[in-house]
């Protein structure tokens, strides 16, 4: 009996030893305590990135916006009323198709795209194309990549919704009447309005 519990201890102290590693660096840099590679992104750079690779791609839309200041940040506001508590459970129930609120860059973008896109779609005659081709088409030329473009639909209710890299989702019908707008990704994810809920 003695030896079941001399193996546990046994086993436990090899254990504790598992999953450890000393790092021996032979190098200057390193000699300082704390200086450790960060692996972390720099959210920053990375939309740096996405903005100048979308300026290259759409040099109409970064002319049109290269004036408009970036974001403010959010004021606090002051108190507000109680609330009924079915608005509230409908909002709450809602919340899947709120979406990410833009900045004023943001939204200029948004909306130079959706203007062409818009200018695009009248060339085609009438209110616009009745087919999911010419929607995919249209948008092709424009230069909107075919994986993140959505074309849904058809006849009178055709519809579509793309990520424009670098820039807001835009979303629209054919129509009649025809609509485009610019908005921010819905609070589940992607650029198309989510349909259900609970």
């Amino acid at each position: 009996m003695r030896r079941l519990p001399l193996a546990v201890a046994a086993g436990l102290l090899l254990l504790t030893g598992c999953g450890t590693e000393r790092v021996v660096n032979t190098s200057d840099s390193a000699a300082s305590p704390g200086a450790r590679a960060s692996t972390a992104p720099d959210y920053a750079k990375l939309a740096e990135e996405a903005r100048a690779k979308h300026d290259k791609r759409f040099p109409d839309v970064a002319a049109r916006c290269v004036d408009v200041a970036p974001s403010p940040s959010p004021t606090a506001t002051g108190g507000t009323e109680p609330e009924n508590p079915e608005t509230s459970r409908y909002r709450e129930n809602h919340a899947f198709k709120q979406t990410a609120p833009l900045g004023p860059e943001q939204q200029c973008r948004g909306d130079a795209h959706a203007d062409r896109i818009t200018d695009a779609l009248r060339e085609t005659g009438g209110s616009g194309p009745s087919d999911e081709q010419t929607v995919r088409a249209v948008l092709e030329k424009l230069g909107y990549p075919a994986e993140e473009t959505q074309v849904y639909g058809s006849g009178h209710a055709l519809g579509f919704s793309l990520s424009v890299p670098g820039a807001p989702c835009v979303s629209g019908g054919v129509g009649p009447p025809l609509s485009v707008e610019a908005h921010g990704a819905y609070m589940e994810g992607g650029c198309v309005e989510p349909r259900g809920g609970h």
